[in-house]
């Protein structure tokens, strides 16, 4: 069957997964050939009626997501994977709701981005694109299925989607809804695939094997993950180191405001590569705000890792070591230390730092302005927590992930972040000479 007809891609029985992926990525290539010139409104339909059978099929996924819960756990999964993991009534909606808020952000297909005569009367226009067909590999939260593959239906791309073993169940129910969206405005199915095998064997076809069919690589997981990505991918890749986030509490913050921003960030949502990581106070607040700080973390159930200062201001704190300073706990451990000073925290997060997420608070606009522009991350921010690091609250409708990359994106990976351009040029039968 053809991908117009919308038809999904399975494995047949004793195909090698080999030719499953490269069935995969034909599929999604002809399927990007229609995405890519179809109307706003057809793919807004498709997104309205996937959040439709998201909230439809709200039991359907959650009891899918429990199965995948009790095996996860039987595997020893920790606590803040288990809660990347658990999907509710609440996320379900939340998951449909970010469909409708992408739905409603301006199609970015075929904006004009600049444009000029040239003196022998040639019109010029650079014209915006899709990327084509977008990989994506993903791990642990289930929630991606939906907000990728309506990133890329919106950005008139292609994709497909390999999630986590331990999300396989509740990957395929989110995905069975989008494909029954995509099916009711008439568009292929074929321009959301899962990857409908758990064998580790299909990620290295994605990144080694593919090159004819998919454009980018967009990774969205721990460490190891991305590691091999960038090791073995033979395609542009999108990706982002761990997220080692600080917060940098000056000498002219505000010590309540200090406490709300510092205990969201570290405490919100541990799992998260938004989390605050590691404290850094200013030695010229230490003496008023150190304790309080640390000891409402402690109070809270984060576990205080610290330099001799902060242990000085609380015996519960635990001796920190060097590799602490480069740590993403995403569990609810922090790491403290004092610096003398703003520049003094700049070096700090320069050395340790994985250019993602940063946080000053200060009541210091001079501060606060040399930390933004001094900074070198992805995202940085003056008195608001570290947790905001998200396209959703950006106003982007979701992201597929938070890129630290320089080239072609970086933060937030969302509909706007999945195009390119082209240039258009229109002539009177102008030659050169």
């Amino acid at each position: 069957m053809t991908p117009e007809s919308g038809s999904t891609v399975s494995a047949l029985p004793g195909q090698s997964v080999a030719a499953l992926m490269q069935d995969i990525g034909q599929a999604a290539r002809q399927a990007a050939l229609v995405l890519a010139t179809a109307s706003t409104g057809q793919k807004n339909a498709a997104l309205r009626a996937a959040a439709a059978a998201l909230r439809a099929q709200a039991a359907e996924i959650a009891a899918a997501n429990e199965g995948d819960m009790r095996q996860a756990a039987a595997r020893g999964l920790t606590s803040a994977l288990l809660d990347r993991l658990r999907l509710d009534a609440q996320r379900i909606e939340a998951m449909a709701r970010g469909l409708e808020d992408i739905e409603q952000l301006a199609d970015p297909i075929g904006k004009v981005l600049a444009e000029w005569v040239r003196p022998n009367g040639m019109r010029i226009q650079r014209v915006c694109v899709p990327l084509g067909v977008v990989g994506i590999i993903y791990e642990s939260r289930p929630n991606v299925t939906a907000d990728a593959g309506a990133l890329c239906l919106k950005s008139g791309n292609a994709v497909i989607l390999r999630g986590g073993s331990e999300s396989a169940g509740s990957s395929a129910a989110i995905h069975e809804c989008l494909g029954s969206g995509l099916q009711a405005a008439g568009l292929p199915r074929t321009c959301i695939q899962l990857v409908p095998t758990t064998d580790r064997a299909a990620v290295g076809h994605m990144l080694a094997d593919m090159a004819g069919s998919i454009d980018v690589i967009v990774p969205r997981g721990g460490k190891s993950l991305i590691a091999r990505v960038r090791q073995e991918a033979r395609v542009p890749v999108i990706g982002h180191l761990e997220g080692v986030c600080h917060v940098y509490v000056d000498g002219g913050a505000n010590l309540e405001m200090a406490k709300q921003i510092v205990l969201n960030a570290k405490m919100r949502r541990t799992g998260i590569c938004g989390s605050a990581e590691t404290l850094l106070v200013d030695r010229a607040c230490a003496a008023t705000h150190m304790a309080p700080l640390i000891g409402m973390l402690l109070d809270a159930g984060c576990e205080v890792r610290g330099d001799e200062p902060s242990a000085r201001a609380d015996p519960r704190v635990k001796p920190a070591v060097e590799q602490d300073w480069y740590a993403e706990y995403l569990d609810a451990i922090i790491a403290v230390r004092v610096v003398d000073g703003l520049d003094a925290a700049i070096a700090h997060i320069r050395r340790y730092g994985s250019q993602h997420t940063e946080c000053i608070v200060t009541e210091n606009s001079a501060a606060a302005e040399r930390f933004l522009a001094r900074v070198d991350s992805a995202i940085v921010l003056h008195n608001a927590s570290t947790q905001f690091a998200d396209g959703g609250e950006f106003g982007m409708g979701a992201e597929i992930g938070i890129s630290t990359d320089k080239f072609h994106a970086r933060g937030p990976v969302g509909v706007e972040q999945l195009t390119s351009y082209k240039y258009m040029v229109r002539g009177g039968g102008q030659i050169r000479v």
